[in-house]
């Protein structure tokens, strides 16, 4: 698994390694807000969704189409795969607009009492 990330998620360009560094746009959610400024902290985020098994059904290849997580203060994640050949994703805080978001934190918090 690697992270790639997405510009259009970043206000601030992080240590990301982004071309542009930074392209909000106002339709993305961005990861400013959760304060995830760093790919370690991406990372470590992704790695939390599929170690509690967070992953969505659909495949591509050997790798999920989607990994959720959620942070220490209770915002759901979507990492999404960007290419299925190398096991890059891009992630993002989801918007409270989208229902799956809830039964991402329903999910998360009762993996989390059987840890």
């Amino acid at each position: 698994m690697k992270y790639g990330g997405n510009p259009e998620h970043k206000k601030n360009p992080g240590d990301f390694g982004l071309t542009p560094p930074s392209s909000p746009r106002t339709a993305k959610s961005l990861c400013d807000t959760v304060e995830i400024f760093t790919r370690k902290e991406a990372i470590l985020h992704i790695k939390s969704g599929l170690s509690k098994g967070m992953i969505s059904k659909q495949m591509k290849g050997q790798w999920p189409q989607n990994i959720w997580a959620v942070t220490s203060d209770g915002t759901p994640l979507e990492a999404q795969l960007e290419n299925p050949e190398s096991g890059v994703y891009h992630g993002y805080p989801m918007p409270e607009s989208d229902p799956f978001s809830n039964e991402v934190i329903e999910e998360w918090n009762t993996r989390a009492k059987n840890d």
